[in-house]
This record gives C-alpha cells, structure tokens and sequence, in this order.
C-alpha cells in the first residue's frame, strides 16, 4: 500500500510528535505532509530526516514564528493537498490535519490528539488568556472560531476511523462529532526514564510556561508552605510573572537538558502536574521513574494515575480544583500516605504506556481496518455482480 501521514505543524518535538515519530516508525516508506515545516537540521531525526510536502502557508510572511496566526487560512492550505495517489492516509490531528480531502477507495485514520479545542469547549478560555473578550478584534475572532467550528464538523465526515489519545478525548470526539473512537494511548519513552528507588526531599514540575499548564497556581501554592521545597523545570511567556510569585524555597531552573530533567524526576518524591491535558505524557514519564504524581483531577491523567481509593497500589494522588488551597490539601495528604505511594508500582503502572504497546495496538487496529475494508469491498463487488445477472448469490 502507498501510505502518507498528516501532521498539523512541525515546529519542535513534544507530545503529539512522539505520536508522529512512532507513526514514522511503523510505515517508514510513507511520505509526510504538514502544513508548515519549520524544524532544524538537527532536529529532524525523529521523523528519519524525510522531506515534508507543506501547504501555501509555508512561504507567507512571518510563518516561521507565527504560523498560528494563519489559522483562518489553514482549512482552506490542508485541503489544497492532494493525496489521491495513497492507499492509507493517517493524519495526526490536534488542529486541522483531520480536515483533508480524500476518496471513497482511500482509507483514513485520523489520531486525533484533540477536535480543536480553542474553537470548542475551551473556546471561552483562549479568549481569555489572548484577551480577545471584547471589541472588534474580540468580534472578530468569534467569528473566525464561529467559522473554524463549521468547518471541524463537516470534515469528521472525511474520516473513515478515529483514534483517540484516551477515553477523556474519545468522550469530547463523540460530543463534537457524534463519532465513535478507539482508544490507543500515545507512546511514553518509559526506558529512557528509568527507574530509580531512592528519593529525596523535594517536589517537581516540569513544563513550558504557559497560561494552561498552571504553573503559577503551583508555585503559589508552594510559596505558601515554606517547609516543602519545590523545582520548577521550563520556560515560556510567564516566567517572569512566575518568578515573582517564588517564595524562597521555590527555585526555577528554567529550560534543563533532557538528562537534567531525567535527574530531578527520578530523585523527586513526587511530581506536581496543575493542568488539564488530553492525556499527559510528563506524570507517566515521572511514574516510570518510580515517582508519584500529584495531580489536578481532571483530563487525561484521571487514566495514567491510580489513586488509592479506586486500586490498592496508588501511584498519586488529585485535587478537585485548581486553587491554592486544594493544590495544599493533595500535598497534605501525599504527605501523610507516602508510604503508600511505592515506586516500583509507578513504574509498574507507567509500563501500561510504553512505545511498544502503541506500536503493537496500532498495528492491531490498522490491521484489522485493512481487513474489514476487502470484506466490505469483496461484498461490494459481489452485489454490484449480482445486480447484474453475474453470479447467482444464492
């Protein structure tokens, strides 16, 4: 079969790109396509240093660094490529990667990582954090969103099969799309996080500083218990208002090599994780240390984290609401069950969502897609012959 993969943009190597490196991995004779493509020499190894086919938007002035701001045109870039040569298409889709035009004989199989949330269920909170509530450009970006959501619910129609990154997504597909998602959860490099048993007397969190990941909930929560020292790993636009939130047993490190990072997770007595994520992979990268995580209940991480009154092997504990004072109340009680929280049963939960397990059910399900496909076009065939006097079907 001649396979391509769709990826929204290729701009660094987070989450949604170890989606796309293991997708590499698997169908390493596909070819690419994204609608920009803006990644370093060095730092394509990752999808094996292939060309990537990009959109119009690619040559438009300031893409390289604000790419985003060309959302409106996006729908219009994705459905100017043209994948009629390709059996099996696979798009990688957080955004409009899902939106592509194909044919009734092509199959496609869209790893969906979020409908775009920005233009759904969090729209209310984008506008916020951009400060788009009001006036025109307020007016204006509704509208545009308004449009965008149009457009996200014709083209689910496009795709043949959904994945989603977990359950809390194939829910959202289903609200958004009113289609049915088999869960397949993305894949953790739980070997390159290795187990350590021994931890010292500090918490972590680690990750871009960004208005959704709550960091700065985190560090004031923190601020307020002088006894408890914490880390701070990352940067980003609010660094320097987190900075001002740090009380003096909060340090921020700012952006860590991997190997730093890798440091500090493995020594950490527990991981501290604010935001509500679709899946999110750094809490399982921390239990594969053998590092409990303290969590804000909601997302994702209500499927990668156990806690201890639904198992007898807990891995972290959650707090139900994003303030300071339930963030307190999880550290409190983390604090008083510790000896609850084992390592190796950390690990051992993490192991749940390794890179071969994503491999081997990606497999499993495109294989069983390939199946269902011939029968339905061998039945196919033999109606239209019947139809025609051809073979007697009885």
């Amino acid at each position: 079969m001649k396979v391509a993969i769709v990826h929204d943009w290729l701009v660094t190597y987070a989450g949604a790109e170890k989606v796309l490196e293991e997708l590499v991995n698997l169908f390493p004779e596909a070819e690419i396509y994204s609608v920009v493509d803006f990644l370093p020499e060095s730092k394509r190894d990752f999808i094996q240093n292939k060309k990537v086919h990009t959109t119009f938007i690619q040559k438009l002035p300031f893409a390289k660094k604000r790419y985003r701001n060309y959302l409106p045109l996006m729908p219009l870039a994705v459905e100017q490529l043209d994948f009629s040569s390709y059996d099996l298409i696979i798009s990688s889709s957080y955004a409009v990667a899902k939106g592509i035009i194909t044919g009734p004989d092509q199959i496609h199989i869209s790893y969906t990582h979020s409908p775009i949330r920005y233009a759904w269920d969090l729209q209310h909170q984008y506008l916020k954090e951009s400060n788009l509530q009001h006036g025109l450009k307020g007016w204006l970006a509704k509208w545009m969103l308004g449009n965008i959501r149009i457009w996200d619910y014709r083209t689910a129609s496009g795709v043949d099969y959904f994945i989603a990154n977990s359950n809390f997504i194939a829910k959202r597909i289903w609200k958004v799309y009113r289609r049915e998602a088999k869960v397949i959860y993305p894949p953790v490099d739980c070997k390159g996080f290795a187990f350590k048993e021994e931890k010292e007397d500090f918490y972590l969190t680690a990750s871009r500083m960004v208005p959704y990941k709550r960091i700065d909930l985190i560090v004031e929560a923190f601020s307020t218990m002088p006894d408890k020292k914490l880390i701070v790993i990352g940067e980003g636009p609010e660094f320097d208002k987190i900075k001002l939130k740090s009380g003096p047993n909060v340090s921020l490190l700012g952006y860590q090599p991997f190997e730093v990072l890798k440091d500090h997770m493995q020594r950490a007595k527990a991981f501290v994780f604010a935001a509500e994520e679709d899946f999110g992979i750094t809490p399982v990268e921390a239990q594969a240390c053998g590092t409990p995580v303290i969590a804000f209940g909601k997302g994702g991480v209500k499927e990668t984290v156990l806690e201890a009154r639904k198992t007898t092997q807990p891995t972290g504990v959650f707090f139900n609401e994003q303030t300071v004072s339930s963030l307190v109340g999880a550290v409190r009680e983390f604090e008083e069950n510790r000896s609850k929280y084992l390592p190796q049963n950390c690990h051992d939960n993490a192991i749940r969502f390794s890179v071969d397990t994503f491999k081997a059910e990606m497999t499993e399900f495109i294989q069983s897609v390939l199946v269902l496909e011939d029968r339905r076009e061998s039945s196919a065939d033999e109606k239209e012959y019947a139809d025609r006097g051809l073979i007697n079907t009885y």
